[in-house]
């Protein structure tokens, strides 16, 4: 047996290898090379699979290693000031996707019980692709990012409770309302004591495993794989687990170590959970299914996301930010399937179900591939039939300033210094903050400020960069500000870009891309330190007033905060 999963693998791995090749020569997305080996493995072609339950223990393993590792990077506030649009924007979404299928349903001929349950089962997205495409594009800290990602959290709660009401409809004897009940007392239990050992128990244990960086990657396996079993156990999906099991970790120094150890791990196993995705469809399945999967694949593409626009646009986001979650999550889930398969085994659907919500997720999935890794070269096309999604009210904040000398992007890390220097050369200036909580600190303090994200080109040529003298940016990651100084640059060849980096070889990169200095905190700390040894030696009441100096400072900063 061991051999036999053996042999599979290798061959599926080498046909996987052989599909991205091709798909790269093409300039394709790998994603949709992945879905197409599956589909040629898969019992319609090649037949390749025989051991289907290890195959769904290895996609298993890949979706708990990716969740967890987005959750490291998560930051909780971020979250909690998305609250709003997230909530907002999937009631919208839901409903008109549900009303949208439902009626599609009829006229197709399918049964009043049939249609109410594709209407749900075809509202969710998939937390896996998206995440997925944001974490290989090193976006799931931008503002559409984060939206999405807590759009689909709610989905995934809500496609958690769907499953109980079918498994209750089809007679499992068990109260609904009661099973849910037991399942949010689970939940907030599970919350209670996560947060309980992250805040407490864990930065000690953390720091016992930290020793060794082999310790330290077993625990992390440990804790992801034991968290996500005990929210499984409590009635809640991997996903969920995996996601909370990582943000438990987030606040500790060692969660970026972590994740990059964990990443080519999970890069093999994600690998074949798209695999497996793709075995499931299957070429005599394909006949009866066509129509109705097209005609629900072009209420996902379409219609889900004119939803989402419209509802960030009423909400005040820009469009750009609207039209990226929306092509973000423009596909079914994989919720999907598993609700109607259910509802199929239940009684409560025909045979015929399954494979069209299987072919619709095969083909949304495949065609958002392609929305998700073009966005940008879209958005630029679309940009002004897409204002109709954003209020007036945007464009007049961002416009309000003609031009601004000084442009700060960012502000919690250190962006009150760049504004006392501002201050001091008595120069206009803005911050670019996207946070609503800094937003409130920035208006406090009567600092003047534009609420959007820093990587809207759109708001940046609005504010004038093609005229700016410096634009300092306080943002942490080295892709995002290697996509900014590359637009500015290109505007404004006289512009002073000053931005962080965390290695060296980060900021050869952005050096490369047109950055007048890169920031490496190490580095800019060991200088300071090393001229001030050269100047006190071994002076330890200068040591003492220096520490003094930098207490007070830290201290001014938490007051601001």
């Amino acid at each position: 047996m061991e051999q036999s999963i053996f042999f599979q693998l290798s061959i599926v791995m080498a046909l996987a290898a052989g599909v991205a090749l091709v798909f790269r020569m093409l300039r394709q997305p790998l994603m949709v090379s992945y879905l197409v080996t599956g589909f040629l493995a898969g019992p319609s072609i090649l037949g390749l699979i025989h051991n289907h339950d290890a195959f769904e223990s290895f996609s298993q393993i890949g979706i708990t290693l990716l969740l967890f590792i987005i959750g490291l990077g998560l930051n909780v506030g971020v979250i909690r000031s998305t609250g709003k649009p997230v909530l907002v924007t999937f009631l919208l979404k839901a409903g008109a996707v549900g009303l949208a299928v439902f009626g599609a349903g009829k006229l197709l001929g399918f049964n009043t019980t049939e249609c109410l349950l594709m209407a749900i089962a075809l509202m969710f997205s998939s937390t896996i692709i998206v995440i997925k495409s944001l974490s290989d594009k090193k976006e799931q800290s931008r503002l559409y990012g984060q939206i999405a990602i807590g759009i689909l959290l709610v989905e995934d709660i809500v496609a958690t409770l769907a499953l109980l009401f079918v498994a209750a409809a089809g007679g499992s004897g068990g109260s609904t309302s009661g099973d849910i009940i037991i399942l949010l007392a689970k939940g907030l239990g599970i919350a209670a004591v996560l947060s309980i050992v992250g805040a407490y128990g864990m930065p000690r244990l953390a720091k016992l495993f930290a020793a060794s960086q082999e310790l330290l990657y077993i625990f992390a396996l440990a804790w992801a794989f034991s968290v996500a079993s005990m929210c499984w156990w409590a009635g809640f999906s991997l996903e969920v687990g995996a996601l909370f099991a990582g943000v438990a970790l987030a606040h500790l120094p060692y969660a970026q170590e972590i994740s990059t150890r964990l990443k080519p791990l999970r890069d093999f196993f994600i690998v074949l959970f798209f695999i497996r995705l793709g075995e499931d469809l299957g070429i005599g399945n394909l006949t009866n299914a066509l129509v109705p999967a097209l005609v629900f694949s072009a209420i996902i593409i379409i219609l889900k996301p004119v939803f989402i626009m419209l509802s960030l646009g009423l909400l005040g986001y820009t469009k750009q930010t609207g039209f990226k979650t929306a092509v973000h999550l423009s596909q079914i889930s994989e919720f999907s399937i598993v609700l109607i398969v259910l509802a199929y085994r239940q009684d409560l659907v025909g045979g015929h179900l399954p494979a069209i919500i299987t072919l619709t997720a095969m083909i949304t999935i495949a065609v958002s591939a392609y929305l998700m890794k073009y966005d940008m070269q879209l958005y630029k096309l679309l940009r002004h039939p897409l204002s109709v999604f954003e209020r007036s009210k945007v464009n007049k904040e961002a416009s309000s300033a003609s031009h601004y000398p000084f442009i700060l992007l960012g502000y919690h890390e250190g962006g009150h210094e760049f504004i006392a220097t501002f201050r001091k050369m008595d120069k206009p200036y803005v911050v670019v903050e996207y946070d609503p909580h800094i937003i409130d600190v920035l208006d406090r303090q009567h600092i003047h400020n534009i609420y959007g994200d820093a990587t809207d080109f759109e708001l940046l040529d609005e504010l004038g960069v093609e005229r700016s003298e410096i634009v300092i940016s306080v943002i942490a990651d080295a892709e995002t500000n290697r996509l900014i100084v590359k637009h500015i640059t290109s505007h404004n060849k006289h512009v002073i870009y000053i931005c962080h980096a965390r290695t060296h070889e980060e900021a050869e990169l952005l050096y490369a891309d047109g950055a007048a200095y890169v920031l490496l905190p190490h580095f800019v700390g060991n200088t300071q330190i090393n001229e001030f040894i050269r100047k006190h030696g071994n002076n330890k009441e200068a040591y003492r007033q220096y520490r003094k100096q930098h207490l007070e400072i830290l201290g001014n900063v938490l007051l601001r905060h």
